[in-house]
């Protein structure tokens, strides 16, 4: 490659404020010291042919058969384009989501069932971007073995790729970037010796298959966590051979220990919703504690954190319900930022085991939580690996780190929708195709003539969908 050309073009980047610096967060989530908005480069058409003619030659030498090209929406796309009439190879589009009216197709163009296709990217940090559009092109038979990339900010991306089966060619590395602004006297040695610094430090989480986790067992996944309480239900779940969490959404703290005497042997967690409880007392903390150390299941206490981090700290360990004493875990939105993640993991009481279920998804019908908000929730996550349990998600790919778990609620033995809005699906839906680890059920047991009964029918019809799922005989 020309070194004089691929210096100008990171030379005209800067110029035209495509490279920032400063504090920036990138889509995956990770603050950085150095940001690209290649979106810019549209405006500069001189840019643009210098980087598609650059990027054609790397296709050139290292890519050696290719039937189409697919640029990641959106910033990639004009590039993309460019590179299909330079390279004279038929372009496809890749939308975001489907359309709501006529094909509703995922992927527009013609091709045929085992075709190749290159896949054209602006910057990878994570790698998720490009692995959403090899996963919507592999849904429609084609093959996906490289991509093609203006800059890999050495973060974990490639090597998320290459794990994944999809080799990695890029016009830069953020090395040579910084390496070259540095030379031209663009930054300071002391700026890009702080990026230099922050590529060591900082990586993107691992990004591997979701099959991986849907595959291995609960007692294998126990030794692959960095969260104590998820360690303790993996091993619970184990012994126990249950997955069921039952929500005791009751008034009553009569009734709710009540039901527990009767169904506590079948669960491994219980989920509770304590300022909705009218008799609330100490006594019943106290009896709720002791029946889950004599039937070994773990209290989560559905709080739905959603506030600054100091606020934040003050609901979990003070007030009337002092919820950090006897919850094992609790659930927290990500909307207010890093913050409540902080407050969260603060050590109190002297008590440092407990975890964080993160809301990623929810199950509730025309919910807001978008997949950009759910990739970011995750990544989030990342930084707080002993703190964070799992996710409250619907989905197989939320996530795919085994050691975490997945939390699914709105499930009945038989899918149905509520007057309110909550969707229901049944127990073959949420652990064989969405990857469902432990299942919430509420009203399905709670309003049964036999809660006991109820509760050894979902057991059971969980567990087996469980053991059909490691099994790998998912037909």
């Amino acid at each position: 490659m020309d070194n004089n050309k691929l210096e100008g073009v990171a030379l005209k980047l800067f110029d035209i404020n495509a490279v920032k610096f400063g504090e920036f967060m990138t889509k995956s989530g990770i603050e950085t010291p150095v940001y690209f908005d290649l979106r810019v480069i549209v405006s500069y058409p001189r840019v643009m042919e210098l980087i598609t003619s650059l990027l054609c030659d790397i296709v050139a030498t290292k890519v050696k058969k290719y039937d189409h090209i697919c640029g990641v929406p959106y910033t990639a796309l004009p590039i993309a384009t460019l590179m299909s009439v330079q390279a004279k190879k038929p372009m496809l589009l890749r939308r975001k989501e489907a359309k709501a009216y006529g094909t509703k197709k995922m992927i527009e163009g013609h091709y045929n069932v085992g075709e190749t296709c290159l896949i054209v990217e602006d910057v990878i940090t994570s790698g998720s971007s490009v692995l959403e559009t090899v996963k919507e092109l592999n849904k429609e038979g084609l093959v996906v073995n490289n991509a093609v990339i203006i800059l890999d900010r050495e973060q974990g991306g490639r090597k998320n790729l290459e794990t994944n089966n999809v080799n990695v060619d890029a016009l830069f590395t953020m090395t040579e970037l910084i390496g070259i602004l540095e030379k031209h006297k663009k930054i300071t040695k002391e700026m890009s010796m702080k990026v230099r610094n922050y590529l060591t430090e900082v990586k993107a989480p691992v990004t591997g298959s979701s099959e991986e986790r849907m595959l291995l067992s609960y007692e294998k996944r126990a030794e692959l966590t960095s969260n104590p309480v998820a360690k303790q239900l993996f091993n619970i779940m184990s012994i126990k051979k249950t997955n069921l969490c039952l929500s005791v959404d009751l008034t009553s703290s009569i009734k709710i220990l009540e039901l527990l005497e009767k169904v506590g042997e079948y669960i491994c967690l219980v989920k509770t919703h304590v300022d909705i409880i009218e008799d609330f007392s100490l006594d019943f903390i106290t009896r709720l504690k002791q029946l889950a150390q004599r039937f070994n299941f773990l209290i989560l206490e559905d709080r739905k954190f959603a506030d600054i981090g100091n606020t934040v700290l003050l609901q979990y360990q003070k007030g009337l319900y002092k919820i950090s004493e006897w919850a094992d875990c609790v659930t927290s939105h990500s909307l207010p930022g890093e913050g409540i993640l902080k407050s969260l993991s603060t050590p109190c009481n002297g008590l440092e085991n407990r975890g964080v279920f993160l809301l990623a998804e929810m199950s509730s019908e025309g919910n807001l939580i978008s997949p950009e908000y759910r990739e970011v929730t995750v990544n989030m996550a990342s930084k707080y690996p002993n703190i964070i349990t799992g996710f409250v998600c619907q989905n197989k790919d939320t996530f795919k780190d085994p050691g975490l778990i997945q939390l699914t609620p709105g499930v009945q033995l038989e899918s149905a929708k509520d007057d309110l809005g909550q969707v229901y699906n049944s127990p073959d839906k949420v652990i064989l195709d969405n990857g469902a680890d432990i299942i919430v059920v509420g009203r399905g047991i709670i309003a049964a003539k036999s809660p006991e009964a109820q509760a050894v029918i979902y057991r059971d019809t969980l567990w087996k969908c469980y053991l059909k799922r490691v099994s790998g005989k998912l037909e």
